[in-house]
């Protein structure tokens, strides 16, 4: 028996890059998976490579930035499957340019409605099942990026506040029998690659893929409100935000007395890098 015989999953963006390599994996695993993407024909090759190996897919053509279409994907999945086992929020868009030339309007709302209210509105949605069946798996797709990158601020920021959502849904959701965690992946896709400092040696999607269908299966039972990161065989979780002690006291401070405080006892950490060291 397969680790996810019998599920049945959403995968959004899985039309190619990391969304493909989860679906194909997760169905390989035996789940049923709707295969959601913005663009109907990668889609439906994603699809295809799904059925042509054995498995169960099928195509939802649509923006997850939309609310109604967001409803109706996990509706579909009830319909066609008869149920609602997992959710992975992996559709996700991005750009590169430093601050003094990131004026875009339009070009950061896309990137904040698909990245940040995209996984809210299909994770909202999906709660509402899973909490009235008492059991069911939200999986988030963050990045190492969150912790600040250069030429990228929307799209770190984005991807922070996943992380925030996964912490949050995995405290309301956990008395309801539902998990959620979320994956911090690095891989060779379209965004590495329209990084001027991406890696071509990065790990194709495929070998960051079990992650993902691990969590979704009862092997990660006991496991929720996770950070988890797989990249170049380096397995790892991710600390969660907290306060760094020690945390100093008195009733008034003055701008020289926090000074004092921050030059002496009070204990910082370092800015971030461009990438991400073990």
């Amino acid at each position: 028996m397969s680790l996810l015989d019998g599920r049945a999953v959403v995968i959004t963006g899985a039309g190619r890059g990391l969304g493909r390599a989860f679906a194909q994996h997760a169905a390989g695993a035996g789940a049923a998976v709707v295969v959601n993407d913005v663009d109907a024909e990668p889609a439906e090759e994603t699809v295809a490579a799904i059925e042509g190996d054995g498995g169960t897919a099928v195509v939802s053509v649509g923006s997850v930035a939309d609310a109604g279409y967001a409803r109706s994907l996990i509706t579909l999945c009830g319909k066609r499957f008869g149920k609602l086992d997992g959710l992975v929020n992996n559709a996700a868009i991005g750009y590169h340019a430093p601050p003094w030339e990131d004026d875009d309007a339009e070009r950061t709302r896309a990137l904040v409605e698909t990245n940040v209210l995209g996984p809210h509105f299909c994770g909202t949605a999906a709660a509402k099942v899973m909490c009235g069946q008492g059991s069911g798996v939200i999986v988030n797709v963050t990045s190492g990026s969150m912790i600040g990158q250069r030429g990228a601020a929307a799209y770190s920021a984005s991807k922070g506040a996943v992380a925030s959502m996964t912490y949050s849904w995995a405290a309301d959701l956990a008395r309801f029998g539902v998990r959620v965690n979320a994956v911090s992946p690095i891989a060779w896709t379209r965004l590495m690659a329209a990084d001027p400092k991406g890696n071509p040696d990065a790990d194709p999607p495929e070998r960051v893929a079990p992650l993902v269908t691990y969590l979704l299966s009862d092997l990660s039972a006991h496991v929720t409100g996770q950070v988890l990161r797989l990249a170049d065989g380096h397995l790892h979780a991710i600390r969660q935000p907290a306060i760094i002690r020690p945390v100093l006291h008195q009733e008034v401070w003055t701008p020289e007395e926090i000074a004092a405080a921050v030059d002496g006892d009070l204990v910082l950490e370092s800015p971030p890098h461009d990438r991400w060291t073990l």
